[in-house]
């Protein structure tokens, strides 16, 4: 497929994602313009960005061409071990064969996935991510995070309501949500909602 159709269909399939927005609006790996084809897509947005392994994603990559047809896949991860991976949701219509785009993505020496419904939906981690999804934008002061940093050093763990109380230059909530959400402590997101006995721990640097 020649340059120009290429960039044709890769503009006209981000022109009909910019037509609706869906939630939450808030991303921290997310490299580019976010445009999400559907809620699907979005759900897998919110588990790129809390998935450890990841370090970036982009949102409808430049398509490459299978059996003459151009391709957009709805996401291009880039994952700590340099592996980079093309998602579609699970919602996505594919007019291609999976197995061609699997081979064509070889080719460029990446791996492509059509994920399935339960990757996303099972258990409680989209639940969470999309909790801790709405302070994205939030910065934690350099106070807070020292306060909070040092009591885990100490204790080598807190529950959640303690961690809490670490908190006195920004509001509690997005001051934990946000250093969950950028390295600088972990939860368990899969087990269960996140509530104040979670074990919150901090993550070495």
């Amino acid at each position: 497929m020649g340059i120009a159709k290429q960039a044709a269909t890769l503009r006209a399939a981000r022109n009909s994602s910019l037509i609706r927005t869906y939630h939450p609006a808030g991303t921290v790996k997310c490299d580019g313009v976010r445009l999400f084809r559907s809620q699907a897509a979005r759900d897998i947005g919110c588990l790129l960005d809390v998935n450890p392994s990841v370090t970036a994603w982009r949102c409808m990559p430049s398509p490459f061409g299978t059996g003459g047809i151009a391709h957009i896949t709805d996401f291009q991860v880039f994952d700590e071990d340099g592996t980079v991976l093309y998602l579609d949701a699970p919602d996505r219509a594919v007019s291609v064969d999976v197995a061609a785009i699997a081979s064509e993505a070889m080719r460029i020496n990446a791996r492509y996935r059509l994920l399935e419904r339960a990757e996303i939906y099972d258990g409680f981690r989209l639940r969470n991510a999309r909790d801790l999804l709405r302070y994205a934008a939030h910065v934690t002061p350099l106070g807070d995070r020292l306060r909070l940093l040092a009591a885990l050093d100490e204790h080598g763990s807190l529950p959640l309501g303690e961690c809490l109380k670490a908190f006195q230059e920004t509001r509690p909530v997005p001051g934990i949500a946000s250093l969950i959400l950028h390295g600088f402590v972990e939860v368990d997101l899969d087990d269960a909602p996140l509530g104040p006995e979670t074990a919150v721990r901090r993550i070495p640097r």
